[in-house]
């Protein structure tokens, strides 16, 4: 299936690369289609995707793994949240972060808060309002992509 998208332009994508919400995610409840595209040229799996709408291509967010920000994520849910989802296992969970990234990179953030939940076997997902008191909606990050890029150079 062609689609448009905002930063790769038209795609050819596979019907098994789409993620239905239900519910869509926060702000944008009516868009309930999406998929994940990163740049792959380089060979390796970039630190930052795209989580691109499938019903407006103006809409893509950057996301993220949020054990490459914390390393013991842990969000704690309810798990009538998660129903819709199918049986999630550790195989065919997978957990992003929302991304700002201001003009100023310095002053980019995560949202720990609201995490995108995705059971991979059933292609649902669900954005989720965790219950951990200490995570927060603009979770800055810049310090931690200079300490990754210090490491990637040391090896």
């Amino acid at each position: 299936m062609l689609v448009k998208t905002r930063y790769f332009g038209e795609i050819d994508l596979a019907e098994d690369k789409i993620i239905t919400f239900e519910n869509g995610i926060m702000g944008f409840e009516d868009y309930k289609r999406y998929t994940i595209l990163f740049d792959n040229e380089g060979g390796e799996t970039p630190v930052i995707s795209w989580f691109q709408s499938l019903d407006d291509e103006r809409l893509a967010i950057p996301v993220i793994n949020p054990l490459i920000i914390k390393e013991d994520y842990n969000p704690t849910v309810e798990d009538a949240s998660l129903v819709s989802l199918g049986e999630l296992t550790d195989e065919n969970l997978i957990i992003l972060l929302t991304m700002t990234i201001p003009s100023d990179i310095k002053q980019m953030t995560v949202n720990l808060k609201a995490p995108l939940i995705i059971n991979s076997t059933t292609k649902k997902g669900a954005q989720i309002i965790v219950e951990n008191k200490d995570y927060e909606v603009k979770h800055k990050v810049y310090d931690k992509f200079l300490k990754l890029k210090e490491q990637k150079g040391a090896e």
